[in-house]
């Protein structure tokens, strides 16, 4: 596919309502121009990972495809606030936007969405230059259902809690691979989430707490993944099974002080009781025996998915 491939079927298709070109890196600017000036009730593009797009392009889309509701520009490395915030400015019916390792996108892109895009239910920012001074512009988003904050340059916990307490349709959070979120926030979040149903928590600062407080005082958290989480053992683990009313998936990979007693959890998964554990994710827990997955196949009558 070419740019030239691209710029005519622009042209003779006027009334196209979403495009989709992952990984062509021999596409430019040209072909997102081409697209915005001739197909102006667009309303999707995902354009990731395309070395060549620049904010020219996107100016182009902020200024003419006013019915945009949902872009993708990971990976495309070019592109800045500059372009980021035309958008923002021009496209007010954006429901959906992600974003990953855009390291010229900052906290100046997140406002500029958070002020003039109201509708947005789903935001991500993987990797990109941005703070927490940007992401609190978010608690004015009240459609807010799903959140990607994985690996932001800088994010503190008061942040991320603000954020739940006042975003009440949040339902996915991804804190992943963030050091600085620990047990108190993780806390918080339990408590404040009345919708939430999904909780990333990969290589974060937390303990056993996390998943106690999880299990202790949240309703509708029902897949909490903490992989990586160094501190998380046999404890964290049969608490929040034990006391959760909602948990269907628990992801445990590479929690090495997880050991041979975590088969004790399992038995408190009861289809009667919670929802039980669909799908239990323990790859690469050298520590987990066979005899705790064969109690796990006599307790849990209808599971998902067992990942060894």
């Amino acid at each position: 596919m070419s740019d030239t491939g691209v710029c005519v079927l622009a042209f003779k298709c006027p009334g196209l309502l979403r495009y989709t070109a992952y990984r062509c890196k021999q596409l430019s600017d040209t072909s997102i121009i081409a697209v915005a000036s001739h197909c102006p009730l667009l309303q999707k593009v995902h354009v990731g990972n395309q070395d060549k797009l620049t904010d020219e392009g996107l100016k182009q889309l902020g200024s003419k495809c006013r019915e945009l509701k949902d872009i993708h520009f990971g990976q495309c490395y070019k592109i800045s606030d500059e372009g980021m915030i035309v958008i923002a400015k021009g496209c007010l019916k954006l429901q959906r936007i992600y974003m990953q390792e855009n390291k010229l996108v900052t906290d100046q892109s997140v406002k500029a969405f958070a002020e003039h895009c109201p509708e947005l239910q789903y935001v991500g920012f993987m990797g990109c230059s941005v703070t927490s001074k940007g992401v609190i512009h978010l608690t004015k988003l009240r459609n807010l259902s799903s959140l990607d904050l994985r690996h932001i340059t800088e994010l503190d916990n008061e942040t991320v809690m603000e954020i739940v307490k006042r975003c009440k349709n949040l339902s996915s959070l991804n804190l992943c691979l963030n050091w600085i979120i620990n047990d108190r926030c993780v806390e918080v979040i339990a408590k404040e989430g009345q919708n939430l149903k999904e909780l990333y928590l990969v290589s974060c600062k937390i303990t056993d707490y996390a998943l106690i407080a999880i299990g202790r005082y949240s309703m509708t958290i029902e897949t909490v993944d903490v992989g990586w989480c160094k501190e998380i053992t046999d404890q964290g683990a049969t608490l929040i099974a034990q006391s959760s009313k909602s948990l269907r998936y628990l992801g445990l990979m590479r929690c090495d002080k997880v050991r041979v007693t975590f088969q004790v959890c399992f038995l408190y998964i009861r289809v009667g009781n919670s929802s039980l554990s669909h799908s239990l994710s323990l790859p690469v827990c050298t520590n987990v025996y066979a005899h705790a997955c064969t109690i796990t196949a006599t307790h849990c009558k209808m599971p998902g998915s067992l990942n060894e």
